[in-house]
């Protein structure tokens, strides 16, 4: 979903390239990287204050809290592991979100064309730091998911020495490879969703991409049924929608092909404000009960190259 910038909502200085809420895979696609005008109230974990006025979660919001710190998706390729669990709130995962910082700046980097690379990614790096802090603290309504890819081999070797040598970010998981956001209702919405704008009280996936290193591997289709398959566990509506630039074959395709409809184009004058018109798309989950019966089985990872 991420080859390219897909729908990236920065400030109206820099917000040119639409697409870090995503699309392709190899690089973000739609990623809204505008902080979130008049933020809402962020909850904590324990109920208490976070940032601004505090609140006291529902026995629900709890529930959801636990639910998300318990996800894991996994899945196994011929040639290696891919393992996706949600960013979590706490220091213990500071080091994660900073190497995610990267991943994401690198990905929206590769597409400019209009300003100098190293400033530019200096502007992305530190507006990206500032909103993932603003995300991480949106859970349980949103949630940053971050994959880990362990080569076949490599897994096979840590399965036998216990994870002994796991030092550092996410060493023990493999190295991050892919990342994706996905809101659950309208608390944890984007507050400058691109166009054509969705139901804020829907979920929607947003901000995918996948490392150059690791594209091209079927990891972008696996990143996008982890998505699915979190929306389903956290019981939100089950209409989810996301962003996909016209532009964007590849990533369009894939969502066709994992059941996305059209909804809505962009409106030919988007392109006044110098952005590339994008689809909007939806699809209806199963049901909880369903939800097991739902794979990846129709994928082809040899045509998806995601």
């Amino acid at each position: 979903m991420a080859a390219s910038p897909a729908l990236l909502s920065l400030t109206p200085a820099i917000s040119r390239h639409s697409h870090l809420l995503f699309s392709r895979l190899p690089s973000p696609r739609h990623l809204r990287l505008a902080p979130p005008a008049a933020t809402p109230t962020t909850p904590s974990p324990g109920g208490g204050p976070s940032s601004g006025l505090g609140v006291f979660l529902s026995p629900r919001a709890l529930s959801q809290l636990d639910e998300l710190a318990a996800f894991r998706y996994e899945h196994a390729f011929p040639h290696g592991l891919l393992t996706v669990r949600a960013l979590s709130r706490g220091p213990e995962d500071d080091a994660v979100a900073e190497a995610l910082v990267r991943l994401l700046a690198s990905s929206f980097s590769e597409t400019v064309r209009w300003a100098p690379a190293q400033r530019y990614a200096q502007l992305l790096t530190f507006v990206i730091r500032r909103y993932l802090h603003d995300r991480r603290g949106l859970a349980p309504h949103a949630a940053v998911l971050v994959g880990f890819y362990r080569p076949a081999d490599a897994a096979g070797a840590t399965g036998d020495e216990g994870g002994e040598d796991g030092e550092g970010e996410g060493e023990d998981e493999g190295e991050m490879a892919c990342t994706a956001e996905v809101s659950f209702n309208a608390v944890g919405a984007p507050g400058a969703p691109p166009t054509p704008t969705p139901p804020l009280d829907f979920p929607y996936i947003c901000n995918m991409t996948v490392k150059t290193a690791f594209r091209r591997r079927g990891l972008g289709k696996q990143l996008l049924k982890a998505c699915e398959d979190l929306v389903i566990k956290m019981d939100a509506k089950r209409r989810v929608y996301l962003h996909c630039r016209i532009i964007d074959q590849v990533p369009f395709n894939m969502y066709r092909k994992a059941g996305y409809n059209i909804v809505q184009t962009d409106s030919i004058l988007v392109w006044l404000s110098l952005q590339k018109r994008k689809y909007l798309m939806n699809k209806e989950l199963p049901q909880a009960s369903d939800a097991s019966e739902s794979s990846t089985k129709d994928f082809d990872d040899n045509i998806l190259t995601y």
